[in-house]
């Protein structure tokens, strides 16, 4: 049978890792993308213009049920993998009623074409941790059993695109997965998240950028992953033979101040020099701390992160260092040749 895979949100990091991944499984990998991508391939394309030749693109909009379903009556997909969103949190507080028609109708739209179309297609839906919300100082792990108490609107658009997929999945018989993600992050993380926030900063400042990073809650804590290594758990998932719901995570929370110190002590520099707190920049209610329990996954799916906070760390700020012409000291990459061992891997990506 022809492996025939439809991604929305193919653009962002993780669609391209998926899609990189896909590839040499050897399926046909279809894309969703927007006509404004189009428009400006280099700004909005450039996770992906190195594949251009080997996938296939199509002009939709998760706000606009008919795209969608005409989408899916084309390409008559094996397996779909919904990870396009509004993911960034602070902008769900400034715009909540575009995260929510975005989020939660673009998953019930899918799901509908998806069922209307090819009812035997398995779907994955990007999940999240944000779903968890508000977790007490020692409250433990989260896993698939948790309770969700989300704190932001993108976290309440997540938590009810999760229940659209169980729904679909009780109701009509859809083989549908929902992967309940942490943090992960990549060179090919989006510049307005924390992490690459300060990596592309400390490239910049290597370049003669005179102005200080201003941060949010420096407190916080996360548990942050590879992001390469997450999306293969999502093609994991779909080739079990029952459908679930998976956490997957490393287990190890770490605050951003610690992110902060593992950067810049990297290139030799004090962070404290060059990094402050604003007000301006705090959520109206943030996640005190998150970690992952993937007992579940680790059973199932055989997961095992390979790249912890100090590897990951390294791998971002050598590539942020080579996107500004800058020499890195090199470690990051020789850990991705060493634990990675893939070209899938070594994101050669430098836009």
């Amino acid at each position: 049978m022809k492996k025939i895979a439809l991604i929305s949100g193919i653009s962002g990091q993780d669609g391209s890792y998926l899609a990189e991944w896909l590839l040499r499984q050897q399926y046909e990998v279809h894309g969703i993308i927007r006509r404004v991508a189009v428009d400006h391939p280099h700004k909005r394309l450039w996770r992906i213009l190195h594949l251009l030749d080997k996938i296939h693109l199509h002009e939709a909009t998760l706000e606009n049920y008919a795209s969608l379903f005409e989408v899916v009556r084309r390409v008559q997909p094996t397996e779909c993998y919904h990870l396009a969103a509004q993911s960034y949190v602070q902008s769900s507080f400034e715009d909540p009623f575009s995260t929510m028609t975005t989020n939660v109708n673009g998953t019930l739209y899918l799901l509908s074409a998806i069922k209307e179309n090819v009812p035997g297609c398995k779907f994955y839906f990007a999940a999240t941790s944000e779903m968890f919300g508000t977790i007490s100082p020692g409250e433990g792990e989260q896993d698939e059993q948790s309770l969700f108490h989300p704190n932001s609107p993108y976290g309440v658009s997540k938590t009810a695109g999760f229940y659209l997929v169980q729904n679909y999945r009780e109701t009509y018989g859809m083989q549908a997965w929902n992967g309940i993600l942490f943090n992960h992050e990549s060179p090919r993380r989006g510049s307005e998240f924390v992490s690459r926030k300060i990596t592309s900063y400390i490239a910049q400042l290597l370049k003669g950028k005179k102005d200080k990073l201003y941060l949010g809650n420096m407190d916080s804590q996360r548990d942050w992953g590879y992001a390469p290594e997450y999306v293969s758990m999502m093609w994991k998932m779909l080739q079990t033979d029952t459908p679930a719901n998976y956490v997957i995570g490393t287990g190890v929370p770490h605050t951003i101040k610690t992110f902060l110190k593992e950067a810049f002590e990297y290139v030799d520099l004090d962070w404290t020099k060059y990094v402050e707190s604003d007000e301006k920049l705090l959520r109206p209610l943030d996640i005190y701390q998150l970690k992952a329990s993937s007992k579940l996954a680790q059973e199932k799916l055989n997961w095992g992160p390979r790249i912890q906070l100090g590897d990951l760390v390294k791998i971002m700020v050598d590539i942020d260092l080579k996107r500004q012409g800058l020499t890195p000291p090199g470690v990051g990459l020789a850990i991705l040749s060493e634990k990675m061992g893939e070209p899938l891997y070594f994101d050669e990506i430098l836009n």
